[in-house]
């Protein structure tokens, strides 16, 4: 079995040229993935971000993780992504999902299935050369590039399947908890099964929020606000499989501009002790994250892949600074143990 793909997260929270030169470090780490997520109003646009990291590497992988046809018309996302992937050949992977913290901060709604599905279809006959319609209009992309592969963000049964029956890859954003890797790549591969395709040609990559400690109780306080966000977010269920029986409302004032991206951490931090206790927060770290030592994370990576992800990245805790101890960290500790 192949070891899978290792990766990191990169928010574009600093200027373009900044995330270049950062690609280019996490490259000569040993990293073999780069993602960076699209978020208007939160970072600067990922598109650019990925351009410029193109530029400044030559070996590693990079990815939207992820974009979205809501904000972004198909037909842009097609032309950027034919762009990057001219500078990055065989490198670029776009990831497309319904778009919440795109859409949401401008008062839009994220895609629905059929919406996405849509999208994404319309991405794919660009890319290939195709003619397409557009409403009345019918039009192709000049100068294809039909090598791009698309990755589709998914957590529900439906979009799961539907990554499953449509795209090259599945992106799981909900960590490493081993019952729900279990159950969302069984309906990866349902879906890819009865849409005639191989299973096994269908990428997993899995995000998980991450840190290089020996102390997990003290550290795992300053993921509250993630838990909280998933609840928030319609993962309580998923939450409760582990133990973690909390109820967040939809609006929790104060903390801009959500859960998840908060400005200021350490008051989210605070607001979300509330509903997310210290134990609740330990259980979270130890079930859904890559939080423990080197020796531990690179066992739960081992887990991941035996269940036939086949790219895991790594997510730091914070929204708008580089993640340059994780990044550090992980080169330092766990992938020596990976190459030995």
């Amino acid at each position: 079995m192949t070891a899978p793909s290792l990766g990191i997260r990169v928010p574009a929270c600093r200027p373009a040229t900044e995330i270049a030169d950062f690609a280019a470090r996490v490259e000569e780490m040993g990293f073999d993935e780069l993602y960076i997520p699209d978020s208007q109003l939160l970072w600067r646009d990922p598109y650019m971000a990925l351009y410029g990291a193109a530029l400044q590497t030559s070996r590693i992988k990079l990815g939207t993780a992820v974009s979205n046809v809501v904000t972004r018309h198909p037909s842009v996302v097609a032309s950027i992504a034919r762009t990057i992937a001219e500078v990055a050949p065989g490198r670029f992977r776009l990831g497309l999902g319904v778009g919440n913290s795109s859409v949401e901060p401008v008062g839009l709604r994220p895609s629905k299935q059929a919406e996405l599905r849509a999208g994404m279809t319309q991405i794919r006959g660009l890319l290939e050369g195709a003619e397409i319609d557009f409403g009345t209009r019918r039009g192709r992309l000049r100068d294809p590039q039909p090598d791009v592969p698309i990755y589709m963000a998914a957590t529900g049964p439906r979009n799961l399947k539907l990554a499953g029956e449509i795209a090259d890859g599945v992106i799981l954003l909900s960590g490493v908890s081993t019952p729900l890797l279990e159950r969302a790549i069984g309906l990866v591969r349902e879906g890819a099964a009865e849409a005639g395709r191989r299973p096994e040609d269908v990428g997993v990559v899995v995000s998980a929020h991450a840190m290089v400690t020996d102390d997990v109780e003290r550290d795992a306080r300053i993921l509250k606000p993630i838990c909280a966000g998933i609840a928030q977010q319609g993962g309580g269920a998923a939450l409760a499989s582990t133990g973690i029986e909390i109820d967040v409302p939809s609006e929790v004032p104060g903390v801009y501009p959500d859960l998840v991206h908060a400005e200021d951490w350490d008051l989210a931090v605070e607001v979300c002790g509330q509903w997310v206790s210290d134990a609740d927060a330990v259980r979270f770290a130890e079930n859904f994250c890559l939080f423990g030592t080197a020796e531990h994370i690179v066992e739960r990576i081992g887990e991941a892949q035996r269940l036939g992800v086949t790219s895991v990245f790594f997510q730091h805790v914070g929204s708008y600074h580089l993640p340059e101890q994780l990044a550090a960290d992980v080169a330092g500790s766990v992938l020596p143990l990976l190459t030995d």
